[in-house]
């Protein structure tokens, strides 16, 4: 009980940081003259390495991989979408407050990528958002115990492209974790990220 109140107020911290930064970033882009929105290649795949820091001061890495199974989609409401599928190798709490309790995970996600209008062809932008299924090989690391090997992996991501074609590019995202309920222990945890994403 005592480790709920700091958990809750950490996730709901990274959540209200999130929110607020994605909110301006709209309201500058469409206030501002903005460029055709476009989406990179589809038929290149992606490598990524990802720093996230969250919950009860737990810290971790992401490395994962996208093929160039790509499909272009027109979704109602959301319009010209990509859906793309990415699988991960996650290390957590590399040097958190609980260095003993290490844990190492894989996961495999649908990722749909929307491109945002864009402020300068230079720096394409991208809103990323998907749920994904991870498994992790202990049910209690850096302090928390989350209920079960299996989570689903949710995020909420903005990609910012470092050239044109955006071979490379920058993600800032926020990832939630939780077994949906499926176990009475479910704290769910929360991490923000930084990635680098490189197309080839």
């Amino acid at each position: 009980m005592t480790n709920y109140k700091p958990t809750l107020y950490n996730s709901l911290s990274h959540t209200n940081v999130l929110s607020t930064f994605l909110l301006l970033l709209t309201i500058f882009t469409v206030s501002t003259k903005t460029t055709a929105a476009q989406l990179p290649d589809r038929n290149k795949q992606a490598f990524s390495v990802e720093y996230m820091t969250g919950s009860s001061d737990m810290h971790g890495m992401r490395i994962a991989y996208k093929p160039d199974f790509n499909y272009d989609l027109n979704l109602p409401l959301i319009g010209n979408t990509r859906l793309s599928w990415e699988t991960s190798l996650n290390l957590f709490d590399l040097h958190g407050s609980a260095k003993n309790e290490a844990t190492y995970g894989i996961s495999l996600s649908p990722v749909f990528s929307k491109a945002l209008p864009n402020i300068s062809n230079d720096y394409p932008l991208t809103l990323e958002f998907g749920i994904g299924v991870a498994y992790v090989h202990n049910e209690k690391f850096g302090g928390v115990d989350i209920g079960s090997y299996y989570q689903f992996e949710d995020r909420l991501g903005l990609l910012i492209g470092l050239d044109k074609n955006q071979n490379s590019e920058i993600a800032i995202r926020y990832i939630h974790y939780s077994n949906g309920g499926f176990n009475t222990k479910n704290p769910g945890l929360d991490f923000l990220s930084i990635a680098y994403i490189y197309r080839f």
